[in-house]
């Protein structure tokens, strides 16, 4: 085989450079849906990373022999490194100071990063919550299955386990998620609206404006990872939630801080900045013309895939 030199001329390649070059194409045809499964199974962007990297070591080193289907290969790789990850994961998380909240993402338009194929309701800040109630497996089944739409037998393969197993393992997933889950969706319309209300009652500090948009039931989630201020336990109910908020913003919350909307994991958001760099990121759930969850994060580590602000920007 050929390819076309600096000068010109043709060069000959051999083929193992052709062998690599054709499995680099073919992991970059599938690197978004790789990132997409990773980041859900994980809630975090480095760690996602991180599996994709060992996932193209494996598909690299792998003998052609055992590749039938690269997509289900692919998907096969990732997927156990995660199982296997979050398992070794349970222990960091228990360790964590204070709140464990996903890693966030800016979905604006135009704006993706990562490629990540789906954005919807599984991409959520509340969703990807939701998930931490489920063991890796019940997560990685779920998620293949409910999210990515793979068949019972596909999911069985990739996983190692029996169509039975898979069946039950999702029975009890659906459980676990279903007793948490609003049963009926917000419009995208609803959602802007009440989180633009939010913001103002909070920019008017008007307390009985900021409780009528809470649900009885509110919690606030709020994530330091130890490293920032942050409220150490979910705060519950709407007059305590309401009063933490204000509070804190008299307290804590710096006065220069310049403040962005944005699409956080496809939800309407907020990112605020200190000197142009991400200081937190905060973005809320709605459930029956309600604010049912309000999340915010303020670890520096959780932010570092934030884009800073432009010197431009005003």
């Amino acid at each position: 085989m050929r390819k076309q030199g600096d000068s010109g001329n043709s060069t000959e390649i051999s083929p193992a450079e052709a062998e690599v070059s054709v499995r680099l194409a073919t992991f970059d045809q599938y690197r978004s849906l790789l990132f997409s499964i990773a980041y859900r199974m994980l809630g975090s962007v480095t760690d996602a990373e991180d599996m994709l990297q060992e996932t193209f070591i494996k598909w690299q080193q792998s003998p052609r022999q055992d590749i039938r289907s690269p997509r289900a290969f692919l998907v096969t790789i990732v997927s156990r490194l995660c199982i296997n990850y979050l398992q070794s994961a349970r222990v960091q998380r228990e360790e964590y100071v204070g709140q464990w909240l996903p890693e966030p993402i800016v979905t604006d338009p135009g704006s993706d990063p990562f490629g990540i194929i789906k954005i919807d309701e599984s991409l959520s800040m509340a969703f990807l919550v939701l998930l931490e109630r489920l063991t890796p497996i019940e997560r990685a089944v779920f998620l293949l299955r409910e999210v990515f739409e793979y068949e019972y037998s596909e999911v069985a393969t990739i996983l190692g386990q029996t169509e039975v197993n898979c069946r039950q393992i999702l029975r009890r997933a659906r459980q676990h998620v279903s007793a948490v889950r609003p049963r009926f969706a917000t419009s995208a319309r609803k959602q802007s609206d009440l989180f633009e209300r939010f913001l103002n009652a909070i920019r008017t500090g008007e307390m009985e404006g900021l409780v009528d948009l809470l649900s009885n039931d509110v919690v606030l989630h709020s994530d330091g990872g130890g490293r920032a201020i942050a409220v150490p336990n979910t705060v519950h109910g709407a007059d305590n939630v309401a009063r933490g908020i204000l509070g804190s913003l008299r307290k804590f919350v710096p006065k220069a801080l310049v403040r962005r909307l944005a699409l956080i994991n496809g939800e309407p958001g907020l990112v605020n900045y200190l000197n142009g760099t991400p200081h937190s990121v905060l973005t809320i759930e709605v459930a029956d013309n309600h604010i049912r969850a309000i999340y915010i994060v303020t670890n520096p580590e959780k932010l570092s895939h934030v884009s800073h602000l432009s010197q431009n920007a005003t």
